[in-house]
């Protein structure tokens, strides 16, 4: 296991050569997984194995107490390193700002050619194999689903509240100041799914405007949950990615168990849902099977992780669309 020294809030250090000591991680495994975790480590450290052996990059949500940092953590595998910790809540820039150090920890320490953002909830559907195959067939490509903003998926203004005004999240509750600010100009406003797995080349491309356009990292700081407009924003935006709409697959390859009720976040999956996930289709004419699902957690999931564990030793390669979205 490895150690990232602590780094800013705002725009996360890059890492220098010898801060993540050891050797390369598994120089031949083409996904590093950035994960962000808040609670259950046992879940935690399942996922971790499952995840072998792909390097892992792990950050825990400062708030966690030094018992479930502790379980987190102890004894992991060489190809983990645990990132600093920032307050990771419901929310928060602080997501965005460890997604980005775990971005910048994969891309330093390892030869990925793709990083994959997860939550400490999820869990791989495919093999290791299928995810070779299926990167393999992806080169040079990211996985992941954004619409331009205002999208009709996100209430009555597209979406476009949340950047349109100044936000704080309290407790999960959300305080808005309802005076109108400056959108940035130079930006296609966009939003998608936190969860996505990106090419080498987009990750670095993300970190390096982050490091060089503080106003729009200052901007994002108080967007209503940053981490769903913000890299999206990004990679929507022609003059960043000028070449993104032939370089993505335009999927969403987490299976989420959302069930048309009004809630905050996606409910917990158990054994009821076991065929639905096995299925690998959040929709008949889904072309990528699923590679992730969530959200998991010990205990009442334990029975669908173990059906998972035995279908991921059988699952086979998918077949990818090449090209554009």
């Amino acid at each position: 296991m490895h150690r990232v020294p602590p780094v800013s809030a705002d725009i996360p250090a890059l890492v220098t050569p010898g801060s993540v000591s050891g050797d390369l991680p598994e120089a031949s495994a083409l996904l590093a997984c950035v994960i962000l975790a808040h609670t259950d480590p046992v879940h935690v450290r399942r996922l971790i194995d499952a995840l072998d052996p792909f390097p892992v990059f792990l950050h825990c949500d400062s708030r966690a107490s030094p018992r479930v940092f502790a379980a987190m953590t102890t004894d992991l595998p060489e190809r983990c390193t645990v990132l600093p910790r920032m307050k990771t809540g419901w929310a928060r820039w602080e997501n965005v700002a460890a997604e980005l150090a775990g971005f910048r920890a994969a891309l330093e320490s390892t030869f990925a050619t793709h990083v994959a953002l997860l939550t400490g909830a999820d869990y791989p559907l495919a093999s290791v194999e299928e995810f070779t195959d299926t990167l393999t067939a992806c080169a040079g490509q990211s996985i992941t689903y954004i619409n331009p903003l205002p999208y009709d998926g996100w209430g009555a203004s597209g979406g476009l509240d949340r950047l349109k005004f100044r936000h704080w999240a309290v407790r999960k509750h959300m305080i808005r100041i309802p005076i109108p600010r400056r959108l940035p100009p130079d930006v296609v406003l966009s939003g998608g799914s936190q969860l996505k797995i990106l090419s080498r080349a987009h990750a670095q491309t993300v970190v390096d405007i982050a490091d060089r356009r503080p106003d729009l990292v200052r901007f994002w700081r108080r967007s209503w949950v940053a981490d769903e407009t913000f890299i999206p924003s990004l990679l929507g935006t022609a003059q960043f990615f000028p070449n993104w709409s032939n370089e993505h697959i335009r999927a969403t390859p987490w299976w989420i168990g959302w069930d048309g009720t009004r809630r905050k976040s996606p409910p917990w999956l158990g054994t009821e849902q076991t065929d639905a996930v096995l299925s690998r289709r959040n929709f008949d004419q889904q072309e990528l099977p699923s590679l992730f699902a969530r959200k998991f957690t010990t205990g009442m999931s334990d029975q669908i992780l173990d059906a998972i564990d035995a279908s991921r030793s059988f699952s086979a390669p998918a077949a990818v669309a090449s090209g554009a979205s």
